[in-house]
C-alpha cells in the first residue's frame, strides 16, 4: 500500500471509529431523554414511520442489530428481536445501546483488510447484496440518526421541552479530533 493510500485509510478509520462513538453517544442521549420522559409519553401514538416512541426504539435497536450481524457475515432472516420483547422500557433502551457499543467493538477489532471489504448478505426477504464494509457501517450509522431525529420530534410532540441536540457536531465540540 502507498503512503497516500494508508493517510486515506487511517482517515477513514477515524471517521468511521467516530461515527460510532457518535452513534453510541446520541442514542445514549436519546435514551436518557426517554427515559425522563416516562414510558407514558414513550407509549404515546404519534404521527410518524413507528407509532410511538418505543417502537422506534425498537426499531434502532433492531436495524444496528441486524447490520451488526451483516458485517460479522450473519444474515438474519427475521427482525430480531424487538417483536419478541416483553421487558421493561429500560432494558429495552439498554439493549439499544448494546448494539451500538458492538459498532465501536467492531471499529476496535477492524483491520486494514477488514474495512477495505466487501459484505455479502441477504436482506430479511432473502434479497441478496453485496457492499462495502464501509458502505454498511455508514449506513447504519446515517439510519439511526434519521430515526433520532424523529425521536427528538416524538419527544417534542408529547410534551418534552428540555430536549439537547444530538447533532454530530454537538458530539464532535465534546470530543474533539485529536
Amino acid at each position: 500500500m502507498q503512503p497516500a493510500e494508508q493517510t486515506s485509510l487511517i482517515m477513514l478509520r477515524t471517521q468511521l471509529s467516530r461515527l460510532a462513538a457518535y452513534n453510541y453517544w446520541a442514542n445514549e442521549k436519546c435514551a436518557t431523554l426517554i427515559l425522563a420522559a416516562g414510558t407514558a409519553k414513550a407509549d404515546l401514538v404519534q404521527q410518524s414511520s413507528f407509532p410511538t416512541i418505543r417502537k422506534t426504539v425498537y426499531h434502532i435497536w433492531d436495524a444496528e442489530l441486524v447490520w451488526i450481524k451483516r458485517l460479522l457475515q450473519e444474515s438474519p432472516v427475521s427482525w430480531p428481536p424487538s417483536s419478541q420483547f416483553n421487558g421493561t422500557l429500560q432494558e429495552g433502551l439498554d439493549a439499544m445501546l448494546e448494539n451500538s457499543k458492538r459498532f465501536i467493538d467492531y471499529m476496535d477489532s477492524s483491520t486494514d483488510d477488514s474495512l477495505q471489504a466487501t459484505g455479502n448478505y441477504h436482506t430479511i426477504a432473502g434479497k441478496a447484496y453485496t457492499n462495502t464494509v464501509i458502505d454498511m457501517i455508514t449506513h447504519c450509522m446515517n439510519h439511526s440518526t434519521y430515526h433520532r431525529g424523529q425521536l427528538i420530534t416524538m419527544l417534542r410532540g408529547a410534551g418534552q421541552t428540555a430536549v439537547t441536540s444530538t447533532d454530530y457536531i454537538a458530539f464532535c465540540r465534546l470530543n474533539p479530533a485529536s
